[in-house]
């Protein structure tokens, strides 16, 4: 029965301590809270909806394949087009790269919003020099 009192009061006591910090501490009226918690929501909302896409993709895959294996109509599937999908990639980088690099060059001059833009246009740089340098091997292939 002490100890229930002893809990009771200790109680008492954090509450009212709690009450007097919210008093000198009142929260915002402005509402920015509840629109700070929407908007962190949207993009993990759409990481963890990417990751549920790519999760049942892959098992989607996973389980086409294994019944191709099953039934016999297997053929391994290597990218014979590699090259096109490295020129697609690197177009689309560049392009996509190029206007954010001089955007965030023109805004805030040179700082960090600057590897926004150079980022992916160096991805796509990357890409269309792996494309411009596999000409050769593919030109070889072709003759040997």
């Amino acid at each position: 029965m002490m100890e229930e009192s002893a809990d009771i009061a200790r109680l008492t006591a954090a509450l009212e301590r709690l009450v007097q910090l919210l008093e000198k501490h009142p929260p915002s009226s402005s509402g920015g809270s509840a629109s700070e918690v929407i908007l962190s929501l949207v993009p993990l909302s759409g990481v963890v909806f990417g990751c549920v896409l790519l999760f049942f993709f892959f098992l989607w895959q996973y389980r086409l394949r294994r019944e191709l294996i099953r039934s016999g109509q297997y053929r391994p599937m290597f990218m014979a087009n590699i090259r096109t999908l490295t020129l697609l990639i690197g177009i689309m980088g560049a392009a996509s790269g190029l206007p954010m690099t001089i955007l965030f060059l023109s805004i805030e001059g040179v700082s960090y919003a600057l590897l926004g833009g150079l980022l992916p246009l160096c991805a796509g740089i990357g890409f269309l020099v792996f494309y411009a340098l596999t000409i050769h091997s593919e030109r070889e292939k072709e003759r040997g």
